[in-house]
């Protein structure tokens, strides 16, 4: 009885086999029309075969044809959770609640609420503004900031909420070009990503902020290596409004990447300046210098070559110190770049390692409120307007880090949702199905550029008219006005705590002051780090 129970894992190729014979002898007795069942039987008898006869998975070696079921339910287990499983708050990474709010403001529609808040507003972790007993009416919801020190002789009026960096390559053509000519139509900035300056961002006519990464895509030379001259004749374009020198990445920060030959098209190849038919490689880190004084000379040379444009950097936060030590190069050499974004583990990326995703740099919040008092403490703050981004979707989102803060907000998975993103996570197979990530040109042409590009135009307006309400109940009359006070959050089922306390503003130049206190370990790090050398005191 044991042995024949053993056995009822080849049902399913025994029944296979059985209708096959049966069908043949149906053709022979009764109608050729028995031919379908007989190829469909056929068929799946011959996958049992192949299953019991394969060594690479031994599920199907011991459940041949019946095993398959496990790899179809496997297959489409993302879309029976995200249709008929998932809650309106679980976020993997953007909950129901937080993709519907950009789809109805970038479609127009009713983005209210019936019925009050279905968040748990007694529970640890749960944030709000605080509002005021005289709220005030804002009309205009442009809201813009500034970037550029007194160096910089063409300083750019950005708004407060930009596309973050989404490389040509990683996103397809069409959501390129609607993401930029959304971008043009909202007054807005598209970074471009590690990727180059493909036509399609150059088409849009939006405002672009060019990314330069460690694989210098579009301005190098035939070895790899940075090309003043590439980079003169990218950066001077009028519609080239800012220079942004990529450290890290908060997906997966400190680790580099390659787009395989197969994947590598005439468009990306002519974007990025690499040859047709090789791996295009992104080294871990910069050629082009190696030491903080290095950095901030290159810094310099870009603000040069590009004309006078605001020039910075983005990273996310990972040893301290070495951050520390690109602060004492800013001073040493009197070179202060113009912004610094803050990049958070939270950010997203087409595919990164899942050790690097989940457990390497720090999230954004923390890496905002460090790098905000490391600039306090060494007495430039006011010199550098610092941009963030990590999963920044609501206005609310955009007063909470403002309040922390940042000048400026940077989304990519937010305006992706805006072309239409379904949060499908296949942007690492090519079979994006939306033609948002994805090479596939049959996929792509899902994507029209012209209609969603509204979209991209209309989530930011309408982001920015909620921003501004926010901003009025708040009694101020601009998002630059939020301080850590007007933040209350609960730390504990019974304990709340004001944002002054959680996020403090340090003292103005306490790391230059031998007489300050310290707060946290600032001024430990601070003293073991060299503007000379990333490396610490001990291997120097």
């Amino acid at each position: 009885m044991t042995k024949l129970s053993q056995l009822t894992r080849y049902s399913a190729f025994a029944a296979a086999i059985i209708f096959t014979l049966f069908s043949l002898l149906a053709v022979v007795s009764w109608s050729a029309w028995y031919l379908v069942p007989f190829f469909i039987f056929g068929a799946l008898s011959l996958v049992g075969l192949h299953d019991v006869r394969q060594t690479a998975h031994s599920v199907l070696r011991n459940y041949p044809v019946m095993g398959h079921l496990r790899f179809l339910l496997e297959s489409i287990r993302p879309e029976i959770r995200q249709y008929l499983l998932e809650d309106d708050h679980g976020e993997e990474p953007f909950s129901r609640d937080q993709r519907s709010l950009v789809y109805q403001r970038a479609k127009g529609q009713e983005d209210a609420r019936p019925f009050g808040t279905k968040k748990h507003v007694y529970e640890s972790g749960y944030s709000w503004v605080t509002h005021s007993m005289q709220p005030t009416h804002i009309e205009d919801t442009d809201f813009r900031v500034t970037v550029g020190g007194k160096d910089c002789t063409q300083p750019y009026s950005a708004s407060v909420y930009n596309i973050s960096a989404m490389s040509f390559g990683s996103l397809s053509a069409n959501a390129i070009s609607a993401l930029n000519k959304g971008a043009k139509m909202g007054g807005f900035a598209q970074d471009t990503g590690e990727g180059g300056i493909s036509r399609y961002h150059r088409e849009g006519g939006g405002d672009l902020i060019y990314e330069i990464g460690s694989g210098y895509f579009g301005c190098r030379t035939e070895n790899g290596e940075f090309s003043p001259e590439r980079f003169a004749e990218q950066a001077k374009r009028d519609q080239i409004k800012m220079i942004e020198v990529k450290l890290s990445q908060g997906a997966k920060p400190g680790h580099g990447g390659m787009l395989p030959a197969a994947k590598i098209t005439p468009e990306i190849a002519d974007a990025r300046g690499v040859p047709m038919g090789k791996d295009c490689i992104s080294p871990a880190s910069h050629s082009a210098f190696s030491t903080p004084i290095e950095m901030m000379a290159f810094l310099g040379t870009l603000r040069e070559l590009s004309g006078g444009k605001p020039v910075g950097f983005k990273l996310c936060i990972g040893h301290q110190r070495e951050f520390m030590c690109l602060v004492k190069a800013m001073l040493k050499t009197g070179f202060i770049p113009d912004f610094i974004v803050v990049d958070g583990t939270e950010g997203g990326t087409g595919a990164a390692p899942l050790e690097f995703a989940n457990h390497v740099g720090m999230p954004m919040v923390e890496g905002l409120q460090f790098v905000h008092n490391t600039l306090r403490g060494a007495g430039i703050r006011d010199q550098v307007k610092i941009g963030v981004a990590g999963k920044i979707v609501s206005a609310f989102d955009i007063a909470r880090v403002l309040a922390i803060g940042a000048d400026w907000c940077n989304a990519a998975r937010g305006y992706m949702f805006a072309v239409g993103c379904i949060q499908a996570q296949a942007c690492h197979t090519n079979h994006c199905p939306v033609g948002v990530a994805t090479q596939d040109p049959l996929r792509a042409r899902a994507l029209d550029p012209e209609h969603k590009s509204h979209r991209v135009a209309r989530f930011h307006r309408e982001t920015l008219d909620a921003l501004g309400e926010m901003t009025g109940a708040a009694g101020l009359t601009d998002p630059s006005h939020f301080m850590p006070h007007h933040l209350m959050m609960r730390q504990s089922d019974r304990c709340m705590v004001q944002g002054n306390i959680a996020h403090p503003y340090l003292p103005e130049g306490f790391l230059l002051d031998e007489n300050a206190s310290d707060h946290d370990g600032y001024k430990d790090r601070w003293a073991r780090a060299s503007a000379e050398s990333f490396n610490p005191p001990e291997f120097i």
